[in-house]
């Protein structure tokens, strides 16, 4: 009878490792989950989004594992991401806080805000005012914003909203280094991104983790956690489930 007991635990601590392999492997070459906790993304990613990433897009470098580990350097089976593509990086201040930017410069491209407007490469990146009202945050405040639909080079199309007051209106020419990307925020005035040179700045191809590909469930967290299943008819956002991100 001991011996029996002993072989099921034996066999269950077995279970239990292979299970944690597979979902490590699982978590770093193919798909991993990650919370947005901000609003630096708005409209497009909304605090108390899950989604997926995809992280084989771009190859492996040693941030695609948990923890980071020295194994290599560079990127293994690389590919070059586009532009505006949603992307998970490292931020190279540390070089392990996760955040995600859509991608508005390639190694080489020129970036300027000019009166207001982006300049990539001096070609101003087409924008048109949409008439839709978005509910943006930033922090506790709810300022009132502009949205338009954007146009990048390839013609990737996505809505950025800027602050009808207190808007980044000018800065200097930003030139992306070789090997290097230059991240943006669609929620423009509020977010921590490659314009700010000693936070974030130019994102080496080493530190990118992958590319947001689902959002596979979405809870407003100002309506309550989770967990208090008695409010879901308020907090859980079900036109978000299973939301394809573009």
């Amino acid at each position: 009878m001991k011996k029996n007991l002993i072989d099921i635990l034996i066999e269950n601590i077995k279970t239990i490792f292979f299970a944690l392999i597979i979902a490590v492997i699982i978590r770093s070459l193919f798909f991993q989950p990650f919370y947005i906790p901000s609003s630096s993304m708005e409209p497009t990613l909304l605090i108390g989004d899950r989604i997926f990433v995809a992280k084989y897009t771009y190859g492996y470098s040693k941030h695609s594992f948990p923890f980071s580990p020295p194994i290599f350097s560079s990127r293994l089976f690389s590919t070059e991401p586009k532009y505006g593509d949603l992307v998970v990086f490292k931020t190279p201040s540390d070089n392990r806080t996760d955040y995600i930017k859509r991608l508005i410069g390639l190694p080489g491209d020129k970036i300027q805000f000019v009166k207001g407007k982006i300049y990539l490469n001096n070609n101003e990146i087409l924008r048109k005012k949409i008439k839709t009202k978005y509910k943006i945050r930033c922090g506790i405040f709810s300022p009132e914003v502009n949205a338009y639909l954007e146009t990048l080079p390839n013609g990737k199309e996505y809505v950025a909203v800027y602050n009808k007051q207190g808007s980044m209106q000018n800065t200097d020419e930003y030139t992306v280094p070789k090997g290097f990307y230059f991240f943006l925020g669609d929620n423009r005035d509020c977010s921590q991104d490659s314009r700010y040179l000693s936070s974030v700045g130019y994102v080496s191809s080493e530190n990118l983790v992958g590319n947001a590909k689902i959002i596979f469930f979405s809870n407003d967290t100002k309506s309550g956690s989770v967990l208090k299943f008695w409010n879901w008819s308020q907090s859980l956002r079900l036109e978000r489930f299973l939301h394809l991100l573009k």
